[in-house]
């Protein structure tokens, strides 16, 4: 897996994930609230799958 995501997205991601998760455990949002698991995986492995599939990223390419 090759890193698809910059580091800004990455922090968005688990910031967003963690929200959502909370948000869920308190019971404010419910049950689908859990889906920020996967923000918070991404954001911390730094792949998207999504992007793999649309063929897009946010990760500079590094210069050799």
């Amino acid at each position: 897996m090759k890193v698809n995501e910059a580091p800004w997205d990455r922090i968005a991601r688990v910031v967003a994930g963690v929200a959502l998760v909370g948000a869920a455990a308190t019971g404010a949002i419910g049950a689908w609230g859990w889906i920020g698991v996967l923000p918070i995986v991404t954001g911390l492995v730094g792949w998207c799958p999504a992007y793999t599939l649309l063929g897009i990223g946010t990760c500079p390419t590094r210069k050799n």
